[in-house]
């Protein structure tokens, strides 16, 4: 689908427009984020297990003189870089990269980073066929018995498992104009109205905007972002990032592990309401 072009004046107010808009090819990535908000940054390559998945960048840094971890899917703006870095799709190695690096904070008690922004896992056969499911199973556990402090930022996409696979942190961020949802708008509509064009219906049905997860708990805050998006003005949208970023990050270090992981599963177990109906 093609992706709209919004500028300053433009007035963002759907949905499926806020879709679009976390698409946009301008759209900041992780490597953009990285070199306004950290010093000192060390890539770390390799699962150790199969390859080096450059859909996710790794690597120890500075931040606000705190030594810290982070992990960032990143896409391409050219058909070179798309094709390197695989459309932010991670592979199972991306996973147990991620992963190994979030282990090695641990054992260094560095709080860890993650910035989402994806369309989802890559579904390719030899992505299953190593392990995918499993991957991002892992991920789901470990990430929520770390015993350091976790931070997640939705900067752009957040689909599905591949989104997820990397978010289970203590505090969950988003930027005003991403998204996050089990499914992307167009998927949902081919599924429920075997019709594409439908796709705005699709995104308002899903509440996957940031104001809808902020509102039903799922998140902890929405960063805002320049008039027109975070494009137009990289460094400020930095600069929000970097204020809640120091925010959240000497909150959660007063907290004693121990007490931080109950704080974590209680806060992934109240997520959702459900109504369980007498004799139904």
């Amino acid at each position: 689908m093609e992706t709209k072009t919004f500028n300053k004046s433009d007035s963002i107010t759907s949905a499926f427009e806020k879709v679009q808009l976390s698409r946009h090819p301008q759209r900041p990535y992780t490597l953009d984020y990285i070199k306004l908000l950290f010093t000192d940054f060390i890539e770390i390559h390799g699962d150790r297990v199969y390859g080096d998945d450059k859909s996710i960048i790794c690597g120890l840094a500075i931040f606000d003189n705190i030594p810290i971890a982070v992990i960032g899917q990143q896409k391409g703006r050219t058909i070179q870089e798309n094709m390197l870095y695989n459309f932010g799709m991670m592979h199972p190695e991306g996973y147990r990269k991620a992963l190994r690096i979030i282990k090695l904070a641990e054992k260094f008690n560095l709080p860890v980073i993650s910035f989402i922004d994806t369309s989802g896992a890559y579904p390719g056969i030899g992505a299953e066929e190593r392990g995918q499911a499993e991957a991002i199973a892992r991920n789901l556990k470990e990430m929520s018995l770390i015993k350091t402090p976790t931070i997640c930022i939705v900067i752009g996409e957040g689909g599905s498992g591949g989104a997820l696979g990397i978010g289970v942190t203590d505090r969950i961020l988003m930027l005003k104009n991403s998204y996050y949802s089990v499914i992307s708008p167009e998927g949902c509509a081919a599924i429920l109205f075997h019709d594409s064009k439908k796709s705005p219906e699709a995104a308002k049905s899903l509440k996957l905007t940031a104001d809808d997860l902020l509102r039903y708990g799922i998140i902890d805050e929405i960063i805002p972002e320049p008039e027109g998006g975070a494009h137009t003005d990289l460094e400020t949208t930095a600069k929000n990032i970097k204020i809640a970023l120091k925010k959240h990050i000497n909150a959660l270090r007063k907290i004693k592990l121990n007490k931080l992981i109950k704080m974590r599963y209680k806060k992934y177990r109240n997520i959702g309401i459900f109504i369980q109906r007498k004799g139904g």
